[in-house]
């Protein structure tokens, strides 16, 4: 059982919030300042080598039934310890999430675990809610994208939103790739071994734990140095000076030798243009193009920033830099009369912030049932909407067993209210 139990106004048990990420879940309960369990989201199997990740959109529909059936049991009958009818369920997706995958994870839940209802809750709506603001511009800088969308008076303007694959996996796959080349392993039969010749391959989670302890975002103009000499063929330009070397140890015997030009350096391609002029800071301008022109101001006044790549050092630092640089270019210039960007700070670090406005919505008893789809209604239709809209509640099941249910309208944000 939990610490404690908490009852909602009418006697019922709170919610249960589970935020399902590429790389890792967050799942607690409504009410609450932060989730009780951070998790990888995968499973291990017997007899294989690697874990098998949990969010995937290309495997067939009764595999990812099976990886989703096991990990929702694990996180129930291993971590939270609670019975899964006694309590709705808040689920934070993407909006680039795919119906197939949200249909098999209700499916899980109504089906295997027959939870009283479900909410799917888009995680940049849910993000704002713990600032007590209407309207915001919110970046999800997560594991495999960043996606920028708009929120204006509580309503995505979906038309609006830009993405690019870029995030944490990106930077880790870099860096993979830079320690093999450059950094050398001290062991007890010498020093300067290279990498590939005494571990092999580096494991996922060792190359993540590298990021996170070693890596680091530069300021605005050290980075323009970085990548300038990054994509000097002729050797004219100069990279500054980098920061000292880092040891990490690998095991007892071993000790990984991470070069000072790697650590400043990996995390440069968030801001390196692509061919066509794009980086993770012009999905900030090209988002507020798209809005309307009256709402631009307040947006780009209020830029949210979530996801567990923001909590790079110095991240925030170098996008809103960044922003402040392109935006004087012409592209921008004309489009956009607004000049002043402010990012907010969330009462969450940036990887719990959605799962923190998902357990403030999920404590509000009266209104997340209406906003919910239950039971009854998944079971009378076999689908849920493709949005679960919070402005109005999903339709009414239909009860006449002498007429077949008429299909569901297609749900999905808008600009009107």
């Amino acid at each position: 059982m939990p610490l404690f139990e908490v009852l909602g106004s009418g006697g019922e048990k709170t919610a249960v919030v589970i935020d399902l990420g590429a790389a890792y879940t967050k799942c607690g309960f409504a009410g609450e300042t932060g989730p009780r369990f951070i998790i990888p989201s995968e499973i291990q199997r017997p007899g294989l080598q690697h874990p098998i990740k949990v969010v995937q959109y290309n495997i067939n529909t009764e595999e990812l039934y099976n990886n989703l059936k096991e990990f929702i049991h694990t996180l129930y009958f291993r971590h939270l310890l609670v019975n899964p009818r006694d309590r709705r369920v808040v689920i934070i997706e993407s909006i680039l999430c795919p119906s197939h995958f949200r249909e098999m994870l209700s499916k899980v839940f109504f089906k295997h675990f027959e939870v009283p209802s479900v909410l799917f809750a888009p995680s940049h709506l849910m993000s704002i809610m713990t600032l007590g603001i209407n309207s915001a511009l919110v970046m999800d800088c997560g594991y495999t994208e960043t996606l920028v969308l708009p929120v204006y008076e509580g309503i995505p303007i979906l038309s609006a939103w830009e993405a690019l694959p870029l995030g944490g996996k990106a930077i880790q796959k870099e860096l993979d790739s830079l320690l093999k080349e450059q950094c050398t392993v001290d062991t007890d039969s010498g020093t300067g071994h290279s990498l590939p010749t005494v571990i092999g391959s580096i494991p996922e989670e060792i190359v993540e734990d590298i990021k996170v302890r070693t890596c680091f975002v530069s300021d605005l103009q050290r980075g323009l140095k970085i990548q300038e000499s990054k994509f000097n063929l002729d050797g004219t330009a100069g990279r500054p000076p980098p920061p000292p070397d880092a040891d990490y140890p690998l095991d007892g015997e071993k000790i990984l030798h991470i070069k000072g030009s790697i650590r400043d350096s990996v995390a440069e391609m968030l801001f390196e243009q692509d061919n066509e002029e794009k980086s993770i800071a012009t999905l900030v301008l090209d988002t507020l193009v798209k809005c309307p022109i009256d709402t631009r101001k307040v947006l780009s006044e209020n830029l949210v920033v979530i996801g567990g790549t923001a909590m790079l050092p110095g991240f925030l630092h170098r996008l809103l830099a960044e922003i402040r640089l392109l935006v004087e270019k012409p592209k921008y210039c004309d489009a956009l009369a607004t000049k002043t960007f402010r990012i907010h700070s969330p009462p969450a670090k940036p990887n719990c912030t959605a799962w923190l406005g998902g357990a403030i919505f999920g404590a509000l008893q009266d209104i997340l049932g209406s906003r919910s789809v239950s039971r009854d209604y998944y079971n009378q239709t076999g689908r849920i909407p493709d949005w679960c809209c919070l402005s109005s509640p999903p339709p009414e099941p239909v009860y006449d067993t002498g007429r077949t249910p008429p299909p569901l309208m297609k749900r999905a944000f808008s600009t009107e209210k």
